[in-house]
């Protein structure tokens, strides 16, 4: 079965396509292209085994940071990078190969790990953490008062925010649609958008079928699938971001279920006319996760992930790539024009549904299937 895309994964994708549509310069576009095909070259072989004796010291030269590569690196090198180097005399090293699951079992399994700190999100956290191959979370060192303590998970710990919600095309739907809208497809006919996966579109199902926001979780699987069930005739899916904008961007779907990234760029590119909004939308958080055994030593991981709760980074990394802070802190720096598609304002926080992490870390692998069983039957 293919791996499915991580919202880190589409971050990346959408500032390659920044790439080339010249909204970014040539150097970080040469930044970009290391990223994508260098690095983990450099990574390799002696790389490693010069990083594993370097672990040996009380103070590594270097911390690597791995996400999912693009402009992802220089706006993690801008807003996390320079600031903990300049504090703590390290490096922090933003490694953009990819950290699939694949990946992280077998440099574990091998004892060749080379990445200390990990872009990750609740379900890669959830599987690798239970099989063995992560760091519990060390919180003694990273600060659960620069967070939302319902994102300190055992195994990972939320870096930023981000949001699944409701987009439309306005030129075929009047006024802000409803969750219980977009399962109408006689009151609005046309093709609906979901993820091709369970993961924050059964929270919608249920609040269309009437379920309150604050009762969602445990979930009614059984509710949640019929009601999705109940418009498949008239459901297309996306895996990627970039397929979600397409079905959107077309007019193949007069209504979606995205990333609200994604949901962003489209209204912009369409002068307005693709709409969407935060009410109702699910919150979520990406992870930071720490692969057993990392070379410059838990404390320094670990130490790195603190520092990287600071709020003035936190806003850069949300002005370059739309990705909500997680300290509450950041909340006061943000600049108007970006508050109001940043996921984690007060403002939009309160229209918001919190994702249910620990309940989806322990049954997104069940009902992953179940959900792609249903749509497929």
């Amino acid at each position: 079965m293919r791996e499915e895309q991580t919202f880190a994964q589409d971050c990346a994708e959408i500032l390659r396509e920044d790439l080339v549509a010249g909204r970014i310069d040539r150097r970080t576009f040469m930044k970009g292209l290391v990223a994508l095909g260098l690095t983990p070259a450099v990574l390799g072989g002696s790389a490693a085994l010069s990083r594993a004796v370097q672990a040996q010291a009380t103070k590594p030269k270097e911390v690597v940071l791995a996400n999912f590569g693009g402009d992802a690196v220089p706006a993690f090198t801008d807003a996390f990078a320079k600031p903990f180097e300049a504090k703590e005399a390290v490096k922090l090293v933003i490694d953009g190969s990819g950290p699939t699951t694949g990946k992280i079992k077998a440099m574990v399994d091998a004892k060749k790990v080379i990445w200390d700190v990990i872009d990750s999100g609740t379900g890669q956290a959830a599987q690798l953490g239970e099989a063995g191959y992560l760091e519990p979370i060390d919180y003694s060192i990273v600060d659960k008062t620069k967070l939302d303590p319902e994102f300190a998970y055992k195994w990972g710990v939320i870096n930023y925010y981000f949001s699944t919600v409701l987009a439309w095309d306005s030129t075929k739907v009047q006024g802000t649609p409803t969750w219980a809208d977009f399962f109408d497809t006689k009151k609005i006919p046309g093709k609906r958008m979901f993820r091709r996966t369970g993961l924050a579109m059964l929270e919608p199902a249920l609040m269309a079928d009437g379920v309150a926001p604050d009762k969602l979780y445990p979930i009614d699987q059984k509710r949640a699938m019929a009601k999705i069930a109940s418009i498949k005739a008239d459901a297309l899916y996306w895996n990627s971001g970039a397929e979600s904008q397409q079905l959107m961007r077309t007019g193949e779907c007069v209504m979606g279920i995205l990333w609200h990234t994604r949901a962003n760029i489209l209204e912009r590119d369409s002068n307005g006319r693709i709409k969407w909004t935060f009410n109702q939308g699910i919150v979520q958080p990406g992870i930071w996760i720490v692969p057993k055994n990392p070379p410059a030593g838990s404390a320094w991981a670990h130490k790195a992930i603190n520092a990287m709760q600071d709020p003035a980074g936190q806003v850069l990394l949300l002005e370059r790539m739309g990705n909500g802070p997680a300290n509450p802190a950041a909340s006061a720096l943000v600049k108007p024009e970006f508050a109001k598609v940043n996921p984690s304002s007060p403002e939009n926080l309160a229209k918001q549904v919190k994702f249910g992490g620990e309940w989806w870390m322990a049954n997104q692998d069940q009902l992953t299937q179940a959900f792609l069983d249903m749509i497929s039957s």
